[in-house]
């Protein structure tokens, strides 16, 4: 058993799979055409860390409530950990991509860790060994 998935709700799919893929370095594992269950086109877009088994489904958000909730997962606190073997290597690569860390490197019990926010708001540690 693995989690396959977890949703992040985007305004729209061309930034969001840019930000991941192009700035965080995630793969595009699939990028369909889909529809809603109102019957509205969508895409089926899900991207993942290079050798990852757990991907993001990036879902464009379908109506205000949606809309609204973007960047608000979690509630204003970190929600995602993305774990690197190079912490130095990973976070000089995100940073020079465009990717906005809103902490400085610190060291933790659990390794080195950084703060950035998605393309959508939502905020996740980089963590690396420390």
């Amino acid at each position: 058993m693995h989690l396959e998935l977890v949703t992040v709700i985007v305004d729209e799919y061309d930034s969001a799979i840019e930000f991941f893929v192009g700035r965080v370095g995630f793969e595009l594992v699939e990028d369909s055409s889909s529809v809603t269950q109102g019957g509205r086109q969508k895409r089926w877009v899900v991207v993942r860390p290079p050798g990852a088994a757990t991907g993001l489904l990036l879902a464009r958000a379908d109506g205000d409530a949606q809309r609204n909730a973007g960047g608000g997962h979690f509630a204003g606190r970190v929600g995602l950990f993305l774990r690197v073997d190079d912490f130095d290597v990973a976070y000089e690569r995100m940073r020079s991509a465009g990717v906005e860390f809103l902490t400085s490197p610190r060291v933790e019990p659990y390794g080195r860790v950084a703060v950035f926010a998605d393309v959508a708001g939502n905020r996740w540690d980089l963590v690396g060994p420390s």
